[in-house]
């Protein structure tokens, strides 16, 4: 019975709801900073990006866009998917349902190739395209290759952020989750983009993964160092 409960829409978009507001507290109770402070002075204002995150450090992501930019997000077809879509499309972002897998008879499961088309659409209509780096169900912070994939198609550089905040409850889940609570501070990190040329063979491709995952794992680390923390990675 509970399993109903926890499957039926209007628990789900409640939920959703909740979760929606409770983020808007948190950021509204938080002093943010951002380093590089004028990175998105920086940035080509007319250049759609790929913006690069972790799994488990994906809740404040939403505060991290300009006002302005549009931006479609990535988000699987799970049941904690729909609750996060929920969330998402509260705070003002696109959705694009899909994700990605070790395996092709995962990511076929996930619709990972029609959120791939659907990702590349997106960039060349003009929208930003955000997305966690690393496969669902781990390893975490670990890089696949569907993102760089992404970038090679759509020509398009990828961007690593990250946010930390100085109070948080850390999960002990696959990915290690980091529930940000309020009243403290926060800090938003931007990495340097990466580019992965149309031409690249898999050597530069494996290179260009190796590249976003260092590029996350530094933004990460900068961003709980400018809270006072360690970055949760142990």
């Amino acid at each position: 019975m509970m399993k109903r409960i926890g499957r039926h829409p209007v628990f789900i978009r409640a939920v959703g709801s909740l979760l929606a507001s409770y983020l808007k507290l948190v950021r509204a109770t938080n002093r943010f900073v951002i380093d590089p402070p004028d990175i998105y002075d920086r940035l080509p204002p007319d250049l759609p990006v790929i913006v690069a995150m972790w799994h488990g450090q994906h809740f404040m992501m939403p505060f991290t866009r300009p006002d302005g930019w549009p931006v479609k997000v990535m988000i699987s077809r799970s049941a904690d998917g729909e609750i996060n879509a929920i969330a998402a499309e509260k705070l003002g972002l696109g959705l694009i349902r899909a994700s990605g897998g070790q395996k092709a008879h995962q990511i076929k499961k996930r619709g990972g190739m029609r959120g791939f088309v659907e990702a590349i659409r997106a960039l060349r209509e003009g929208a930003n395209v955000a997305m966690t780096a690393d496969v669902p169900k781990g390893p975490a912070r670990v890089s696949g290759l569907g993102i760089v994939q992404l970038a090679k198609h759509s020509g398009r550089p990828i961007l690593p952020i990250a946010v930390a905040t100085s109070r948080s409850i850390e999960l002990n889940s696959w990915d290690k989750a980091s529930v940000n609570l309020p009243f403290g501070r926060a800090a938003i990190a931007i990495g340097d983009m990466i580019t992965v040329p149309s031409d690249v063979d898999d050597n530069a491709l494996e290179r260009a993964r190796q590249a976003v995952e260092n590029g996350l794992n530094k933004t990460t680390q900068r961003a709980y160092e400018l809270v006072g923390r360690s970055d949760g990675s142990a």
